[in-house]
């Protein structure tokens, strides 16, 4: 098992500096946002020659990325939007051995239209998980034809937010290339924290043979559904560390 941090924790000039900065905290790997560098988070395109100064910088240090952050809305109302969402993710798929990792991390998103955090009446729709299911079955090929994993993470504002809902999308899909990221937090904010001995251990009895990757954060006993940092005297409220699982 390795420990790791989101790159995008530590708001640095340059990429190096980013790199850096995660070195200087311990650790040996990271998982790595376009944002590091100025860019959306999924870039179109994305230039080689930036993805392999990328690969250089990390091996310079030792570092490992682990996954790269993939987060769209893959159940957008509007089409035109999941059309756009996924095209890009296509581009990450491809080049992302180019850059450093095997893994793109994703989110499975929400009927709401503006706001991908933010729950929606309609994210139990049959529609929303045949359009999740379609947005997963036009990346899985090209992720088989790149060597690429694809980790789904439950969120509770999301069409996948329980342990349960992504075991069934796991056992439908059948595919060795779709995997789950594992953040309890997550799985407890409809939970009173009593219950998190029952909750996580049945999640950890349906999901465990998939999970890739956990995020680790917690939740706040003073404002219920809220989750802070891991650590009180890490920078960033809510920020994730990684384990990465081999």
């Amino acid at each position: 098992m390795q420990l790791g941090i989101f790159a995008r924790t530590f708001v640095r000039p340059s990429l190096e500096e980013t790199f850096d900065a995660v070195k200087s905290c311990g650790l040996d790997c990271l998982q790595f946002n376009f944002s590091c560098i100025g860019q959306p988070t999924l870039p179109e395109p994305i230039d080689r020659a930036l993805a392999l100064r990328i690969r250089t910088e990390l091996e310079k240090r030792s570092l490992v990325m682990v996954a790269a952050s993939g987060t769209c809305n893959l159940i957008h109302p509007d089409p035109a939007q999941r059309v756009q969402c996924l095209r890009r993710l296509q581009t990450m798929i491809a080049s992302c051995r180019d850059f450093g990792t095997s893994v793109v991390t994703l989110c499975t998103g929400t009927r709401d239209a503006t706001d991908m955090w933010r729950s929606h009446r309609e994210n139990d729709s049959l529609s929303a998980g045949r359009d999740l299911r379609n947005s997963l079955e036009s990346l899985l090929p090209l992720a088989e034809k790149h060597g690429v994993t694809l980790g789904i993470e439950p969120e509770p504002a999301n069409v996948i937010a329980s342990a349960q809902q992504a075991r069934l999308l796991l056992d439908e899909l059948k595919s060795p290339r779709l995997k789950i990221v594992f953040d309890a937090a997550n799985l407890l904010v409809r939970h009173a924290l009593a219950e998190q001995g029952r909750v996580l251990a049945e999640a950890a009895g349906l999901l465990g043979r998939d999970i890739l990757l956990a995020h680790a954060k917690d939740l706040s006993r003073e404002a219920p559904g809220v989750t802070v940092a891991a650590y009180p005297n890490w920078p960033a409220r809510g920020q994730k560390i990684c384990r990465s699982y081999s």
